[in-house]
């Protein structure tokens, strides 16, 4: 398991959304993986989520980190 910021954002990205971050520059990644950090420690309904399955929030913050920033 991934233990820095990108890996665990691209572990929580499905695998064509992975292919496609993983050909950005390191900085782009760096800069999606904060947001997604961000995503996951601001938003409550993640929260809730987090309760029931830790991946389906990671993977719901991802989604939406891609759509508004990627």
């Amino acid at each position: 398991m991934p233990t820095d910021a990108v890996g665990r954002f691209l572990a929580a990205l499905g695998p064509q959304h992975q292919e496609a971050v993983t050909g950005r520059p390191r900085e782009e990644q760096e800069r999606l993986a904060a947001a997604w950090e961000r995503e996951l420690a601001s938003d409550d309904e993640l929260d809730t989520l987090d309760e029931l399955s830790p991946p389906a929030a990671e993977a719901e913050a991802a989604r939406r980190v891609l759509e508004r920033e990627g």
